[in-house]
């Protein structure tokens, strides 16, 4: 499998000129509007070509190389469209350094008619794609640390699944929110991480997931067709994809029909669906705070009382 790591530049002319010649410029810039974490511009070229750019400060580097580590990632994999990766860089600036992520600017279309079933076929594909290329030193994880939101996510490798959902996602943001549970609310908690074999599965084999898989961050292209912009990548159960599409909102019941239709989900999801989701509920409350507690308090109550 093809995986390539995106060229990286120490500044954003350096990284113009290599990728479009000497005599590029920029020619127009307009603020793009969506993203909470990373500004986002489209800018338009004197070669007629159009890109875009993320922005963040220069300490935050990281982000855009992580970013590019996943959406390569599900490149790789050949299943489903995402934005084509430039490279990443950083900047001194006049003023201020800044990190930066550029990309094809992704021109929007219309949804084709079958867009749902078609989306649903190329996320399963995603989904049983080989994964050995993505993580060293075990089933799950990946090949780096990246980012859900603003916060780190930790991807350590690990032969089981549960393990790896244990210890590298509810644990650490249950440990981070620590300050707003009770202690009946630890009791509870402590309990769930002990107990976690008796509601999870292990998966019939490992899947790469885009891992914040909401409606904001797919994209209809200039094709009709779906694709993945924001990961955050890692090699785990394709049920935690499938959760976090339910979790604000869902997608069109035909979208899982045609989902289930290539990949059946093993007996049980309905019930395992929210233990996923408090992953992201928890991070929710780690970067948002309180208007989470009550959601991630109940379902943890919900498994164990």
């Amino acid at each position: 499998m093809n995986f390539p790591t995106p060229p990286h530049y120490t500044s954003l002319a350096s990284a113009l000129v290599s990728l479009f010649g000497s005599s590029v410029a920029i020619a127009r810039t307009d603020r793009v509007s969506g993203g909470d974490i990373n500004k986002s511009y489209a800018l338009t070229l004197n070669t007629g070509d159009r890109i875009f750019m993320k922005a963040n400060a220069k300490k935050n580097a990281a982000f855009f190389t992580a970013e590019a580590m996943g959406l390569s990632a599900i490149a790789a994999t050949g299943a489903i469209g995402t934005p084509h990766i430039l490279c990443t860089g950083t900047d001194d600036g006049e003023e201020v350094g800044y990190s930066f992520l550029l990309l094809n600017y992704v021109e929007s279309g219309k949804k084709r008619a079958d867009y749902w079933e078609t989306f649903a076929r190329e996320l399963s594909a995603m989904h049983n794609a080989d994964t050995t290329a993505f993580v060293n030193g075990g089933r799950f994880g990946f090949l780096q640390d990246n980012f859900i939101g603003a916060r780190e996510q930790v991807n350590t490798p690990a032969e089981k699944w549960i393990s790896f959902f244990r210890e590298n996602r509810l644990a650490p943001q249950f440990k981070a929110a620590d300050a707003y549970f009770s202690s009946a609310d630890r009791t509870r908690i402590t309990k769930l991480l002990d107990h976690l074999d008796d509601f999870l599965v292990e998966p019939e084999k490992p899947s790469l997931l885009h891992g914040d898989l909401w409606g904001r961050n797919v994209l209809c292209g200039s094709d009709g067709k779906a694709i993945l912009i924001d990961p955050a990548a890692y090699i785990g159960q394709a049920e935690a994809d499938l959760a976090m599409t339910e979790l604000f909102g869902g997608f069109p019941p035909t979208f899982y029909t045609a989902y289930r239709e290539v990949r059946p989900l093993q007996s049980g999801y309905e019930e395992r669906r929210d233990l996923y989701n408090l992953y992201h509920l928890l991070n929710h409350l780690n970067m948002f705070g309180q208007s989470y507690l009550g959601a991630v308090q109940s379902i943890v109550a919900d498994y164990v009382g």
